[in-house]
């Protein structure tokens, strides 16, 4: 029940390809970090049509690994001056939701709209990707910019499971990522977790606004 919460709660449930549930769903959520699904995918097709593969290396600068920002990367390598897979970087952004990961990653493959024009492509319009990790942490107001409804989000994850969007290739690394996911152990994962259920899910955490209120708690799956 949702009833009482102090808070704006926003729910879509597409069933079988046909049934479709929503709550709330006429309000722009911040994203937070549910986004680097959408750049997860925009990246793929992105690849898909330069025929690299997912062991494509990019060279990381000590100038890419932001301070201040939550980063297991910068955690392993502080210094930079690492090639890494745009494999492991995926794995870095999906399963651990690093920042400074979406950001070299936002670099490779043409910024957030073209991630924008890619979810447009697909007909998924009632959402935006306008700024980077970088842009979000100098201004948290630029977290509202990067929005959803609930369907927007639940209608992506639909034509992902069920369309050849790209190379099988990048959609089963993608979809195994997010299954092995590390983040939102108590959110959408949480009643399945001693059930014999696979599920993939990408989850958006933000920090507290001027008023003290958090920004976004989310998860799609």
């Amino acid at each position: 029940a949702i009833e009482g919460k102090k808070a704006e709660i926003g729910i879509a449930v597409i069933i079988d390809g046909q049934d479709t549930i929503t709550v709330n769903n006429d309000i722009h959520y911040p994203m937070m970090s549910v986004f680097k699904f959408h750049q997860a995918l925009a990246l793929a097709d992105y690849m898909h049509h330069q025929k690299q593969p997912l062991e494509t290396r990019l060279l990381i600068k000590k100038s890419d690994l932001k301070p201040d920002t939550y980063s297991p990367l910068r955690e392993t390598y502080p210094q930079g001056g690492i090639e890494m897979s745009i494999a492991d970087l995926l794995k870095y952004t999906l399963q651990q939701s690093d920042n400074n990961a979406c950001d070299i990653l936002f670099n490779y493959q043409g910024g957030p709209d073209a991630v924008n024009k890619y979810l447009h492509s697909l007909g998924i319009r009632e959402c935006a990707v306008i700024h980077t990790e970088n842009d979000m942490h100098k201004n948290l107001e630029f977290c509202y910019q990067n929005w959803t409804t609930p369907l927007a989000a639940a209608k992506l994850l639909e034509i992902f499971r069920n369309e050849n969007l790209f190379d099988k290739e990048y959609k089963n690394f993608i979809y195994q990522t997010m299954v092995e996911c590390q983040t939102g152990q108590g959110r959408l994962i949480a009643p399945l977790l001693d059930k014999k259920v696979t599920m993939g899910h990408k989850t958006g955490t933000g920090d507290r606004n001027a008023k003290g209120q958090q920004i976004g708690c989310n998860d799609i799956g």
